[in-house]
């Protein structure tokens, strides 16, 4: 593994103190003596650790957004480990015979690689399709088992070092393996995720799909290890170290959505890493009509109840600036009272909170100009207004349209959370479709989610899945 200061990234040294101060955000870290030289090996190049606790360092230093990794190439056949390619199937003939068709693309040595089709008691042609290809094929032991219970039968059979689900309604690119791989050159790293693109692009919902997924974990590298966060892997393109799998004792075969959730939340547990890269990228083929697109959507949000119960730690948390929160409540009155007064009383709070960072930054001696103070705490003001905005429309929508039609100036807020909110996720995602198509399938998403968290916690009689947690604090950012 190697590091380099990222962009928009600065070094900055005033007499005794020196500072790694990133601009968007605007935020600063203070380094000591060890670590600022260590920085300075990486202005004109990249720097590999030559220690535990340089690699401690620089990886806590990179999951801030203030480095950027360079994950190693593996060396041919030296370090290539050998891969058992799983594919949980029912019923799925065609979509079997493109994904092995592309497994065979690969370009990854085909001796290293050990293709198995679990077959979940298919009535279709699903059986003849994978012996055509070449596929080692084996029976779930069941009709209608689920995806879990194939995916456990197949890793038990597998041959390989390393596990790789893949589901038979998509396919992998040439590069997928050799993309992910190298992660596992880390010792501690249990499992890597890739890029989840759309396999169709033919209609407006295939567009949404492709970017809007909750399979699609975005553009930024993600890691997480021992902790109390929700960051997961999908199983549709996962690699996992077989023993590390086996150890955790494999997929829960009992839940028919978020068994990958609860995987990667297991092997976090007991103390693996697991990262995210955005590449090494599988296409899906994800639903294309609106009703299935719903369901899913809802399939999905009913795990939530049952993932609370499994993982209580694993709670919803918020960081929230006292003063910003303030503002944002302030701003949120203005609405739903239809009075200038509050917004008023935003200003005044803002002011404050702005000298307030302004004079921190000046006693660091990193005089930054007002602009840029100002741009700042408007950006920490938005990003604190969407993240509650996003919880508010995944988990509380339909209360919210109930309440609005009962209170009609709530629907001003509403509106102005679902424009805002939507719009962000529309242009960070870059989704690839018009506004008004993209806003309907946004709105049904959440409903539907919504919904299915709702029904979910229900069925559990346990509701504590919407607790949210809010820590406050003060922050330049």
């Amino acid at each position: 593994m190697r590091y380099r200061i990222a962009e928009g990234v600065d070094l900055k040294e005033q007499g005794q103190e020196s500072f790694l101060v990133s601009l968007r955000p605007l935020r600063m870290v203070r380094l000591n003596t060890a670590l600022l030289v260590l920085l300075h090996q990486m202005d004109s190049d990249w720097y590999t650790p030559q220690s535990d606790i340089e690699s401690r360092a620089l990886e806590t230093l990179a999951k801030r957004g203030l480095l950027i990794r360079q994950w190693p190439v593996l060396e041919p056949s030296v370090q290539q480990p050998t891969v058992s390619i799983i594919i949980p199937v029912k019923d799925r003939a065609e979509d079997l015979r493109n994904c092995l068709n592309s497994l065979h693309k690969l370009s990854y040595p085909q001796d290293h690689l050990d293709i198995i089709v679990v077959d979940d008691g298919s009535k279709d042609e699903t059986p003849e399709v994978a012996k055509e290809l070449g596929a080692r094929l084996l029976s779930s032991g069941a009709v209608g088992g689920g995806p879990a219970l194939a995916r456990n039968t197949g890793a038990r059979a597998a041959t390989g070092e390393i596990l790789a689900f893949i589901d038979s309604d998509c396919t992998a690119s040439e590069e997928w393996l050799n993309e992910l791989l190298p992660v596992f050159v880390e010792k501690q790293v249990a499992a890597v995720g890739g890029w989840v693109d759309g396999m169709h692009k033919d209609t407006a919902l295939d567009c949404y799909e492709a970017v809007m997924s909750s399979l699609n974990l975005g553009t930024r590298e993600l890691s997480g290890e021992a902790g109390d966060d929700t960051f997961y892997l999908p199983s549709c393109n996962l690699l996992v170290r077989k023993d590390a799998f086996l150890a955790a004792g494999c997929f829960r075969t009992e839940l028919q959505v978020g068994e990958d959730v609860d995987l990667t939340w297991r092997l976090r547990d007991a103390g693996w890493k697991i990262v995210y890269l955005p590449r090494g990228k599988v296409f899906h083929a994800h639903r294309s009509r609106l009703w299935p697109f719903m369901k899913r959507r809802f399939e999905y949000g009913t795990s939530e109840g049952i993932l609370q119960q499994l993982h209580p730690v694993r709670g919803k948390k918020m960081l929230v600036p006292t003063m910003l929160a303030i503002i944002l409540l302030s701003m949120t009155a203005s609405l739903i009272f239809q009075s200038l007064m509050p917004v008023m009383l935003a200003a005044v709070f803002f002011f404050a909170d702005t000298v307030w960072n302004k004079r921190k930054m000046n006693n660091q001696a990193l005089n930054f100009p007002w602009t840029m103070i100002v741009s700042a705490r408007f950006r920490a003001l938005g990003s604190l207004g969407y993240y509650i905005g996003y919880h508010l429309l995944r988990y509380y929508l339909l209360p919210a349209l109930v309440a609005a039609m009962l209170y009609p100036p709530l629907m001003i807020l509403l509106v102005v959370a679902l424009s805002g909110v939507g719009y962000v996720d529309f242009r960070v995602r870059k989704a690839q479709l018009p506004l008004l198509w993209y806003y309907q399938f946004y709105i049904l998403e959440q409903a539907s989610y919504g919904a299915g968290v709702f029904w979910g916690c229900l069925k559990m009689k346990d509701f504590s899945t919407y607790r949210l947690d809010l820590n406050g604090a003060n922050f330049t950012a």
